[in-house]
């Protein structure tokens, strides 16, 4: 990864993507004081000039940065890249629709930044994301450790909000994932989920009013979460772009830290040539190490389930669009 030469400590981002979830990312950035440097690329010119100048206002009163309207070629000396742009789904769209559309979107993203000299980190948001974070490995070129999806960071944080609700604990204090697909075959590893320390098994032993329904229950809320947030106010992006933030935080303080991802398998969980959500650590260098969680049989059918899913939909939508990548 390059940095600019006259500045040891100087950090520099790219989003791809202004629309509601790239310009919440971009706002969080700034109120976090996350990075230095900050360039807003979409195809929007006015828009990207407006959040560029609209965001930089809210810096006198939280941290200094450059932030910018800018190009595909500023990514140059960028450490991290961040995708959020893409089309959304609309009605009457199956799942490969949507693939095919944004991975002909994706390689007229990638192909440019690649070509600028970027030697940094891929963090990928658009959805489908594991999908999208593959096809962004197989595009780039880059190793898989620089590439990486937002991948269930969002399903987990709303996994820890509703579990905190339910047994009434701060949600910090809930430690678990939500694992494979961000969507529809996604799954809580309820066997190694902890409320300090204490398993949720050991939990339910004592609080006997939590039950087995109601973690089936909460599993649901999470799943259907999006579509909820969507009825009621058409997209989401709040707990999105707040999860990018943290996620681009780890990366660029160089933190090992561990956080649920979309990280390439090739063997983990039995799972081979895909993209799908597992707990990673990632430091200044990108994925450091996939924690590979001891599912129960149960959890692992349901890994497998959720990475067939995937391949699935990744066959047949490089078969349809003929795109070929630099892998």
């Amino acid at each position: 990864m390059t940095t600019p030469t006259n500045e040891k400590n100087h950090q520099k981002v790219l989003l791809v993507g202004d629309g509601a979830v790239g310009s919440t990312y971009a706002y969080a950035m700034t109120l976090q004081g996350i990075a230095q440097e900050f360039v807003i690329c979409d195809i929007a010119k006015d828009k990207i000039k407006g959040d560029a100048i609209d965001i930089a206002d809210a810096t006198p009163w939280t941290y200094p940065k450059n932030i910018y309207a800018g190009e595909y070629s500023d990514a140059k000396d960028a450490d991290l890249v961040v995708i959020t742009a893409g089309a959304p789904q609309k009605p009457g769209e199956t799942r490969l629709d949507l693939v095919n559309k944004n991975l002909n979107i994706l390689k007229s993203i990638v192909d440019p930044i690649v070509e600028s000299g970027f030697n940094g980190i891929f963090l990928v948001a658009a959805n489908p994301v594991d999908i999208l974070t593959y096809a962004t490995w197989k595009l780039s070129g880059f190793p898989k450790e620089r590439v990486i999806g937002s991948g269930t960071s969002l399903d987990t944080a709303r996994l820890h909000k509703f579990v905190g609700q339910e047994l009434d604990v701060d949600p910090r204090s809930i430690h678990g994932y939500i694992m494979g697909e961000h969507g529809d075959s996604e799954f809580a590893a309820w066997s190694h989920l902890t409320i300090g320390g204490i398993t949720m098994k050991e939990w339910m032993e004592i609080h006997p009013e939590v039950t087995q329904e109601k973690l089936d229950a909460i599993q649901e809320r999470v799943i259907k979460g999006a579509y909820e947030i969507i009825n009621l106010k058409g997209a989401t992006f709040y707990g999105i772009g707040t999860a990018l933030a943290r996620i681009s935080k780890a990366i660029l303080s160089d933190e090992n830290t561990v956080l649920p991802l979309s990280v390439y398998m090739n063997g983990e969980y039995g799972v081979k040539d895909v993209y799908i959500g597992s707990p990673a650590i990632v430091n200044r260098k990108g994925l450091k190490q996939i924690l590979q969680v001891p599912l129960t049989s149960e959890e692992s059918t349901q890994m497998k389930i959720s990475a067939d899913a995937l391949a699935k939909v990744l066959k047949d939508g490089f078969e349809a669009t003929g795109i070929e990548g630099r892998q």
